[in-house]
């Protein structure tokens, strides 16, 4: 089957221009919402048996930016950053630039991990798009904590605390992205081919 240049899931639908920029925007619309949902009700919160939870905040702006598009993807991510910034309880995250600067790129690494890895193996494509979005968050959120100081004068994390949170956070927080984004991204896969062979 022939896809757009893009290489979003959204091409493969066979869809004119004008109706994939309506798809774009209900799906992004679509994604935001559940984002904010998981993040109001708490049930983007998922507890680890390390003690810790891992978000699935970010995984709406994964798959945005694998179903429409990094332009897709950015805004959806600025919504979790926008969401994160005006619910902080910690100075780290009401520093814009650690708010909404990791949160913007999720998507948009997402899409170009996809696009990248899609014609040689859709399994591995979504997997890694899931994984390599999450670390995407987790890395420049801690690595700004590191460099950047707060409102005391020093750095928001140490880099020994910053390290921990990596293996304990980020490292479950990547499987789990990236099983949610093969298991979402292959059902989304399935309908498009069943609504085109009826068509």
């Amino acid at each position: 089957m022939a896809t757009h240049p893009s290489g979003t899931m959204s091409d493969d639908l066979g869809l004119m221009p004008q109706n994939r920029t309506v798809r774009t925007v209900v799906v992004s619309g679509v994604l935001a919402a559940i984002q904010l949902a998981l993040g109001i009700t708490g049930i983007g919160f998922i507890p680890l048996p390390t003690g810790v939870n891992a978000t699935i905040l970010h995984i709406p702006a994964i798959l945005a930016g694998v179903m429409e598009g990094r332009i897709a993807g950015l805004a959806v991510g600025g919504i979790f950053g926008l969401f994160s910034f005006l619910r902080a309880t910690t100075p780290l995250f009401q520093n814009p630039l650690i708010a909404f600067g990791p949160r913007l790129l999720i998507g948009v690494v997402a899409f170009f991990v996809y696009r990248a890895l899609r014609p040689f193996n859709e399994v591995v494509a979504l997997l890694a798009a899931g994984a390599l979005g999450t670390l995407t968050n987790t890395a420049l959120v801690l690595g700004l904590a590191v460099v950047l100081t707060g409102p005391n004068g020093v750095p928001y994390l140490p880099a020994n605390v910053a390290w921990t949170v990596a293996g304990t956070n980020g490292v479950p927080e990547a499987i789990v992205g990236a099983i949610i984004t093969l298991a979402v991204g292959l059902a989304v896969r399935g309908a498009g081919r069943a609504r085109t062979s009826t068509v």
